[in-house]
């Protein structure tokens, strides 16, 4: 009987250091099982890398920075430096979001902010982003704009060479004006098909606020009125969009006189925040935007 108390009592110490040993087990177990669904989720998370090269001396040593709209506010969600003529940024994703590259204050290029590896070329002709869907639509529309305007600016150079052939110049302006027409028809034309295709992403509004922005206040044109006409409740939903449509029919609301109790709204308020580029009218400005020291 000692022999068998002894046993025993040496059996249940051990036996309690077995389930000790498989508690902290179970708890090395749990931590182990949450670090990995952490790095499983982050792994998991979109990104995007952006990869760049630039030839223009005047970048070298510059720091680049990414900018967005938030918040009704253009704020900067990346930053990187120019060493060598090539640059980068890289992050989680939290949405795709169109953003501009900026060197200081001064825009460069619009870019789309997306899942994927984003590539963007500068040099003294011609700046591209490309390497994901949106960036290469983007890009092929700003090629199709850019070549509108140089067709736009070369009627100057036409001027010129018709009066120095001894051409009428009544006979000359009423040439090009109707040449100029056409040419402003067609990026009417491609400007609202581009959005309208666009509506449900991030370029239809993008684009939409680089056409009125242009304006120095809200007004509705048929050009506009042809786009909401035809708008997706989404892109009506957009805040810049929403905010721009809203102002509009109230400024032309009182201009009609329709509302007589509207509290007077002066251009420079009522203009929304202005986004780093443009399609003006008159296409005499290109997308792209190479600053230079």
């Amino acid at each position: 009987m000692r022999i068998c108390f002894k046993m025993r009592k040496f059996f249940f110490p051990i036996q309690d250091y077995v389930v000790h040993l498989q508690r902290k087990q179970n708890e090395m177990n749990k931590f182990v099982y949450t670090i990995i669904a952490i790095v499983a989720l982050t792994s998991c998370a979109d990104s995007y890398n952006i990869q760049g090269s630039s030839t223009v001396s005047s970048l070298d040593g510059s720091k680049l920075y990414l900018k967005a709209i938030k918040d009704q506010e253009l704020k900067s969600i990346d930053s990187c430096d120019v060493v060598h003529g090539k640059f980068r940024f890289a992050g989680l994703l939290d949405t795709i979001r169109m953003a501009s590259l900026y060197m200081d204050d001064e825009s460069i290029l619009p870019i789309v902010v997306e899942k994927g590896e984003i590539e963007i070329k500068i040099d003294n002709a011609s700046q591209r982003v490309s390497g994901t869907p949106l960036n290469e639509k983007l890009y092929e529309f700003i090629t199709l704009h850019n070549q509108l305007n140089n067709e736009m600016n070369e009627l100057s150079h036409k001027q010129s060479q018709m009066l120095l052939d001894g051409i009428d110049e009544d006979e000359i302006n009423q040439q090009l004006t109707i040449e100029a027409a056409v040419i402003a028809q067609k990026e009417d034309s491609l400007v609202t098909n581009f959005i309208v295709e666009n509506f449900d992403n991030v370029l239809g509004p993008g684009v939409f606020m680089m056409m009125t922005s242009s304006y120095p206040y809200p007004v509705l044109t048929p050009q506009i009125e042809d786009i909401m006409s035809k708008a997706t409740q989404k892109f009506k939903s957009d805040p810049y969009v929403s905010e721009y449509y809203r102002t509009a029919n109230e400024i032309q609301a009182r201009e009609n006189g329709l509302v007589d109790d509207m509290p007077q709204v002066a251009p420079a308020e009522a203009a929304p925040i202005q986004p780093p580029h443009t399609l003006p009218d008159s296409m005499h400005v290109p997308l792209t935007n190479l600053p230079q020291k």
